[in-house]
């Protein structure tokens, strides 16, 4: 090949640039991680799966404190892949249909313009968003029993697609537990029963809010007078089906919530089969009682014991303390000072001649007093339900466990009541559900993640799949010099605790030394010092890590209570 001479090398030079063949872009792609955005209601659309359907009872609370003072708490919004519009990420619809009339009521456009973290669609992004949408939504304002039930129904219809093949209930509950919103087996049978044979008859009454008892009440009638039609019916040849006969039934009490009665369907289900059977009612309605009793007993819960004090609104309700003297703390586990409180709310009278005080000279401790010093241990509200309390303590209860129980700890030991997406009642405590790698890096990533939301850095945490969950990124150049020296201490706090190679990240955690003091302190002012939440979900972040890393090690100990 001939050598280029100069002449040949500068026409080259000189030439037309390249040409481009193929089609211009004509919409930018999304970005590939975590990004602050500003989109437009236009641009919005709700979640089409999310599983409520009736109007969230708080709404005319959220809607004026949105018009009042904005929207304090911007939803996530993702997008799927091809689609036009962004959708909310997980729990928002309520706030997005707030926002729409609002704008409609006023025009503002604070209401019309709005900023939102945008997450990429992730791998499995169906099943993260209806998970994260079913916890958030148990989280905000609970769900009723149906559209709980229709979102786990929604659920296992997404992992079987996932899988290519059926699902058992014992299945469908491990998944929704590794995914974070965990179900037991039980009411899954229950959730599937209502839908099949409850939900076609009286959808207006479910939907109203009927709860998980009274549904469970209405499988165990269905199953017990089913049983006994079968028995009575073999060998003849009768105008109607069970099936059809319950659902005939059941339809005429489909009236409101209020004016729903189990008895009466009972009585008028009784009836007409004793007709259809022809067998005395009495005796028919006996058998069914006796099979309806038996079925109940082999499928019963245990009860929550009664609450001993008024609700307090910051704080969950829990289970009342058992009747004895206040329970000294594990090995490991921090305590504060040990004020005893008794469960009846009595302080004892002045001794009598045993020494010790009878009940009649019990003298009333005031509910104010208790309520107060309550509350002086709640550093901000933990958001919860009762429904999701009740699944929490079911689900240690049949794990043999035994959950911290904070009204009536939290004047001998627990300190704080601190919100977020995963509330903490005790730092030291783990849940068995939770003590399992995966789920510990989610909530170590989750902590992380609302720490640096305090100094307005919370995009720079990344979660991992490996490690202790999150990784810090460093932000561009020109970003990072306008970071407040709060902002900088945290993100570097966060970082050396990610436990990331330093020279990867490009953080200085030679300045951690001096930032470590005013940070947990504020020997710098207060302007440097975490906040009480977040200081506790630093120490809840820490105890988790530590349990991480054991249970990687294989130096865990049995008992996720204690430390190894």
């Amino acid at each position: 090949m001939a050598e280029m001479t100069p002449r040949d090398m500068a026409d080259k030079l000189l030439a037309a640039g390249f040409q481009r063949n193929g089609p211009a872009a004509t919409t930018l792609s999304d970005p590939i991680a975590d990004t602050p955005m500003i989109v437009t209601l236009d641009q919005l659309r709700p979640y089409d799966h999310d599983p409520r359907v009736k109007r969230n009872p708080a709404y005319e609370e959220i809607k004026a404190s949105i018009r009042e003072r904005g929207l304090d708490a911007p939803p996530a919004i993702t997008r799927r892949p091809g689609e036009e519009h962004f959708i909310i990420r997980n729990g928002g619809n309520t706030r997005l249909a707030i926002l729409r009339e609002l704008w409609t009521e006023t025009k503002q456009e604070r209401f019309f313009r709005i900023s939102c973290l945008f997450r990429p669609w992730p791998e499995r992004g169906e099943i993260v968003a209806l998970t994260g949408h079913l916890a958030e939504n148990e989280l905000r304002g609970g769900l009723t029993f149906i559209e709980r039930a229709l979102g786990v129904e929604k659920a296992r219809e997404f992992y079987e697609q996932e899988i290519g093949g059926a699902l058992t209930q014992s299945e469908l509950a491990r998944r929704l537990t590794a995914d974070g919103y965990p179900v037991q087996q039980s009411h899954i049978s229950r959730m599937q029963d209502a839908i099949r044979y409850l939900l076609p008859a009286i959808p207006t009454v479910l939907y109203g809010g009927l709860g998980r008892h009274q549904v469970e009440r209405l499988a165990v009638l269905r199953r017990a007078c089913e049983r006994i039609w079968e028995q009575r019916a073999l060998g003849r040849h009768l105008a109607v089906d069970f099936a059809s006969l319950f659902q005939d039934v059941l339809s005429q009490f489909d009236t409101q919530p209020d004016g729903f009665s189990l008895q009466r369907v009972q009585d008028e289900l009784v009836g007409q089969m004793a007709e259809l059977l022809e067998a005395d009612y009495d005796t028919l309605s006996l058998e069914i009682n006796d099979s309806e009793n038996r079925q109940r007993v082999l499928t019963s819960e245990p009860s929550p014991v009664s609450p001993i004090a008024p609700i307090v609104s910051a704080a969950p309700r829990l289970e009342s303390p058992p009747p004895t003297m206040p329970i000294a703390p594990q090995a490991g586990t921090p305590v504060g000072p040990a004020v005893e409180f008794p469960p009846t709310q009595t302080a004892a009278a002045p001794a009598t001649g045993s020494g010790q005080a009878t009940g009649e000279d019990a003298v009333p401790v005031p509910a104010d007093r208790n309520t107060e010093r309550l509350q002086g241990h709640i550093v901000s509200p933990a958001p919860t339900t009762e429904r999701l309390q009740s699944l929490q303590r079911l689900v240690a209860d049949q794990l043999g466990d035994k959950l911290p129980d904070f009204e009536a700890n939290a004047l001998r030991a627990i300190p704080v009541q601190v919100g977020g997406l995963y509330p903490i009642s005790d730092v030291w405590y783990i849940e068995p559900g939770l003590d399992v790698p995966d789920r510990l890096r989610v909530h170590i990533a989750q902590f992380a993640c609302e720490i640096a939301e305090e100094a307005a850095v919370g995009g720079h945490i990344e979660p991992i799949e490996r490690g202790i969950g999150f990784v810090c990124t460093a932000p561009p150049v020109a970003q990072a010099k306008a970071l407040t020296a709060f902002a900088r201490a945290v993100l570097t706090l966060l970082d050396a605790l990610s436990d990331a190679p330093a020279p990867a990240t490009g953080f200085d955690r030679t300045r951690l030394a001096d930032d470590l003091a005013p940070l947990l302190h504020s020997s710098g002012g207060a302007s440097m010092r975490l906040s009480d939440a977040g200081l506790v979900k630093l120490f809840r972040l820490l105890r988790l890590a530590r349990r991480l890393l054991d249970l990687e090690s294989g130096a865990a100990s049995a008992n996720p209570g204690h430390d190894s």
